[in-house]
């Protein structure tokens, strides 16, 4: 009994803390483009300038740049995708919360701007740095790729290779040997992408970038430099703005469709279990303020997907309580006293429960792409909806099971 009111006491505490974060105006909820307005931009990159064959990670390498772009602009979650259509390459870009538009474009609309920078004040081993420019830019590095070491105790370890045109191999030549020892630092759009040590003179034209990179990280940093390797001009050929006032509207409506939903979930579960359901209505509002805390902290922007989502979830959580319930009756049926009816219950529903909501998280966490897969989805509002979906079954299993099932034990286990 001493260990059900400690838990008690837990669940309390939890409930009093996500009052608290719902009360503190410093963890705003975040909304999406849908709910507080915003601009939906379409973009076009001219690829003249481009060999066919490069066109595609030139692309890719746009988008990186914009995604990277928008968020030092302060834009909560942009949703960013690439087209190509019959040699016509586009970018679709969406941004909530801009409020001046015209500066979010400019600064969207800028190409790519790479630069190798020296510090040729600096002495080798100094701790501090004020890097140069050198003259020599994005326009000098024909491509960036990923390559593996060879030979060495470090064979097979990613790399990153950069290959340079005729002049921009001179003049990286004369960089590299007046710098060696020295850092030579790679900036794109003004701020640093890598700054790695020369370790000797380069004449060759090609130079690879060695460190204990990931697969994933000098990928990464390749699309970077390619940013600006492969400089594609963008010129904006549609313009939206989206009303905020449009998604007030739908936020009101939400709100008073899902509290007429809930008021009818908990009247239902009331008149159809009564004091049990009573416990897991009390369950099912410790469930709201849970999930609504854990949206603010994390921070989930919030969709209108999110928000069918979240609603969703609170059906799913009273889902969990009717199969107990239902199951708890049979087993008083059959002539147990409620204590172990309890038990049994609890315990021989949870096999339907867990399966039910192991195929809804993994269903989830395909939508989420978390892995950024190019064959599954990779929309912004269909992943808000699937995170807010995530969320809620992962709580609705622990207030469905665990909060009802303390409550139930410390005031209602004297029933015969």
């Amino acid at each position: 009994m001493k260990k059900l009111w400690w838990r008690l006491w837990f669940i309390l505490a939890l409930t009093a803390v996500a009052i608290a974060v719902n009360l503190i105006p410093q963890y705003p909820l975040k909304t999406g483009l849908d709910l507080q307005g915003g601009t939906h931009l379409l973009l076009q990159a001219d690829m003249g300038n481009i060999d066919p064959n490069d066109r595609t990670t030139a692309l890719e390498s746009v988008k990186q740049v914009i995604t990277r772009r928008v968020d030092l602009y302060g834009v909560s979650e942009p949703m960013i995708q690439t087209s190509n259509f019959q040699d016509d390459y586009r970018l679709i870009v969406e941004l909530s919360g801009v409020k001046d538009v015209s500066e979010a474009i400019s600064l969207i609309g800028q190409t790519a701007q790479l630069d190798f920078r020296e510090d040729l004040e600096a002495t080798p081993g100094a701790e501090t740095f004020r890097f140069l420019p050198t003259g020599l830019t994005g326009k000098d590095l024909k491509k960036a790729t990923v390559t593996f070491s060879q030979g060495g105790n470090n064979t097979g370890q990613p790399e990153v290779s950069l290959e340079f045109t005729t002049e921009g191999a001179k003049k990286f030549g004369e960089i590299t040997q007046r710098n060696v020892g020295r850092q030579l630092a790679i900036f794109l759009d003004n701020q640093p992408v890598t700054t790695p040590v020369v370790s000797e003179a380069i004449l060759s034209g090609t130079a690879q970038i060695s460190g204990n990179f990931t697969t994933k990280a000098a990928t990464d940093l390749s699309i970077q430099l390619n940013a600006g390797a492969l400089p594609v001009p963008i010129k904006i050929i549609e313009q939206k703005n989206i009303s905020a006032t449009l998604g007030s509207d739908s936020v009101r409506k939400s709100v008073i469709a899902g509290s007429i939903g809930l008021g009818l979930v908990a009247l239902f579960m009331i008149l159809l279990y009564g004091v049990n359901g009573f416990l897991a209505d009390v369950a099912l509002v410790i469930y709201g303020l849970i999930t609504l805390a854990i949206y603010k902290l994390i921070p989930v922007t919030l969709t209108l997907p999110g928000i069918a989502g979240f609603i969703l979830t609170i059906g799913m959580a009273v889902d969990s309580n009717i199969l107990i319930f239902e199951r708890l009756k049979e087993e008083l049926r059959a002539g147990r006293p409620f204590s172990i009816a309890l038990e049994l219950a609890f315990g021989r529903a949870w096999d339907s429960i867990k399966d039910a909501n192991v195929a809804t998280i993994i269903t989830s966490l395909v939508l989420i792409n978390p892995l950024n897969f190019n064959f599954l989805n990779t929309s912004g509002l269909v992943r808000g909806f699937a995170l807010t979906l995530l969320i809620g079954v992962i709580i609705s299993l622990f207030t469905g099971i665990i909060v009802t099932r303390t409550l139930m034990r410390l005031f209602l286990v004297k029933k015969v």
